[in-house]
């Protein structure tokens, strides 16, 4: 089955989400190792709703954190994208990257390279001004990926839907501009 992508990087397509990942992605949202940083893990019903609001952003935005796949081998592998956030905080309402990966394909470069794709097409395709990124304290994974697209930290802020987590209510949130992001 050939894909049709958004956009490409050297080893990864970008995506709209299809009825048919939701399988797939839901396997990825049940592992506690890949939810190491959210409250738990997600079953299969929130994985679809999820789905379905990536599907109803991308149709309303133009973007979302969208469906990726290796190219090699066509093979699903999780989400790397863009999303709006509109919880309550100072750099709110915003446009975030983000990625979940399945963790068989953790190591190899993905999350960094796919989020510079992203940065990419946010910024000379969608024509984004700015995106921002954040996660809690404790993630320093997804700090240091953060680190290595560009993104430069601009808070530490108590995250409004984690108050009840102890654990990961204190975040940062990240930042880079159109202007620092070379165009490939």
């Amino acid at each position: 089955m050939d894909r049709k992508y958004l956009f490409t990087s050297a080893r990864l397509g970008f995506r709209c989400w299809q009825k048919t990942d939701t399988d797939a992605m839901a396997k990825i949202n049940a592992d506690a190792n890949v939810r190491e940083f959210f409250p738990g893990i997600q079953n299969y019903e929130q994985t679809a709703q999820f789905i379905h609001r990536m599907q109803q952003m991308f149709a309303d935005k133009g973007y979302c954190y969208y469906a990726v796949d290796k190219l090699d081998e066509q093979e699903f592998i999780g989400f790397i994208g863009l999303a709006e956030q509109t919880f309550e905080a100072s750099f709110t309402p915003c446009t975030d990257i983000g990625w979940r990966l399945c963790k068989k394909e953790w190591n190899k470069g993905y999350a960094t390279e796919g989020a510079q794709a992203c940065l990419g097409y946010a910024f000379h395709t969608l024509l984004l001004p700015r995106v921002y990124s954040m996660a809690p304290k404790i993630n320093l994974k997804s700090i240091h990926v953060m680190e290595k697209i560009g993104m430069v930290k601009v808070a530490d802020f108590i995250h409004p839907l984690l108050l009840s987590d102890k654990r990961l209510k204190e975040c940062v949130v990240y930042e880079i501009m159109k202007e620092q992001v070379k165009r490939e």
